[in-house]
């Protein structure tokens, strides 16, 4: 089969690599019908999560129908349309028992294009598969599905959940791309007073705007004085950091008012100055995570009545084997307009722009 291997920071290929087996009794083999590259994604390729071994097949999100399983899974069936999530489940050590399964001790946590072979492939071994497969709704597309693999999970419990969002709040997000918008669209499900969305790239703003945020700033005009001013001065009860880079977690600090909240969703490889000279006396909740796709059955049921806008971040489409064309746009993305493209999908022959 094929699959999108990484060779190193800078490098990578979609190549041939070997067929996926079962090896223990609760695995269940996955074959591929549609996935995603994220943000992260890129982060490995430069070099950024360096427990990601040279021969690795990328990819942590997927939509597809199970063609084997172990001796041991009782939840999914050969034939099941499932969604594959980012993140693997043993069910059984201490966080798992809290629903904390980003820290599975058991053998899960990340492993999925991380620790082992992913899922930007045309299968996909998935370990712990009872919890860590989930049955897709008929009403649920492949291309909506794929997406709440990853970015809805981490936005809404890393973002909305971790920040307490509660009604009435002013809530600003830093950074729209995926996972910001998410965390816009999610935070609404609350009811805010209003939702800032700060960013560089115009179309994401635009995009911000169309999933409900009420104000937007450019993140290079002094988007602090726009916050402040929409707040009588207080600064915003919750701030979301969705970038990954020093400076835009140092501005989300600077944003949040005395007894607020800022949760940091972005991946960061590089230090950042935690200011406390500044923030010790104000009452200030930081909170730091690695989803835990504890939501992902709610959000599923939301998906298929309708209540998520999912299918709004899909930009592009690519057949399966277009992976690296993938990449290089979604690398580009302010070049390309690309928010999440998506492989296979619906749409298998041709390539399909949904949206600049």
């Amino acid at each position: 089969m094929k699959g999108y291997v990484f060779h190193g920071p800078g490098q990578s290929a979609w190549e041939d690599v070997p067929d996926p087996d079962v090896r223990e009794p609760t695995d269940a083999i996955v074959r591929v019908d549609a996935v995603t590259i994220c943000g992260t994604d890129l982060h490995i390729l430069r070099g950024d999560v360096p427990e990601v071994t040279a021969g690795t097949v990328l990819g942590h999100e997927a939509v597809g129908e199970v063609v084997e399983i172990g001796g041991d899974v009782r939840t999914v069936q050969p034939g099941d349309r499932v969604l594959v999530s980012c993140i693997t489940a043993c069910g059984r050590c201490r966080f798992c028992r809290e629903g904390r399964y980003g820290q599975c001790r058991g053998g899960g946590g990340w492993l999925l294009g991380h620790l082992i072979d992913g899922t930007q492939a045309e299968y996909v071994r998935v370990p712990c598969a009872d919890l860590s497969v989930h049955p897709l709704p008929s009403a649920v597309t492949n291309e909506d599905g794929v997406l709440l693999a990853d970015i809805f999970p981490t936005a809404y419990e890393v973002g909305v959940l971790n920040g307490h969002v509660r009604p009435g709040d002013t809530v600003a997000v830093v950074g729209a791309g995926p996972i910001g918008l998410a965390a816009i669209a999610t935070a609404r499900l609350f009811a805010p007073e209003r939702v800032v969305a700060v960013d560089v790239a115009a179309p994401r703003l635009e995009a911000a705007r169309k999933l409900g945020a009420e104000a937007v700033a450019d993140a290079r005009e002094a988007p602090e004085q726009l916050i402040a001013d929409l707040t009588g001065g207080l600064g915003a009860d919750v701030v979301v950091e969705a970038v990954g880079l020093p400076e835009t977690f140092e501005a989300c600090t600077r944003m949040v008012r005395p007894g607020g909240h800022v949760a940091n969703v972005g991946v960061h490889g590089k230090p950042a100055t935690l200011r406390l000279e500044q923030l010790w006396s104000r009452n200030v909740t930081i909170t730091t995570g690695l989803v835990d796709t504890c939501s992902t059955p709610t959000l599923l049921r939301m998906a298929a009545t309708g209540r998520l806008p999912t299918s709004q971040l899909v930009t592009h489409t690519f057949p399966l084997h277009h992976m690296e064309e993938a990449y290089d746009v979604f690398a580009h993305a302010g070049d390309t307009g690309a928010l999440k493209v998506v492989l296979g999908g619906e749409r298998h022959d041709v390539v399909a722009v949904n949206a600049a």
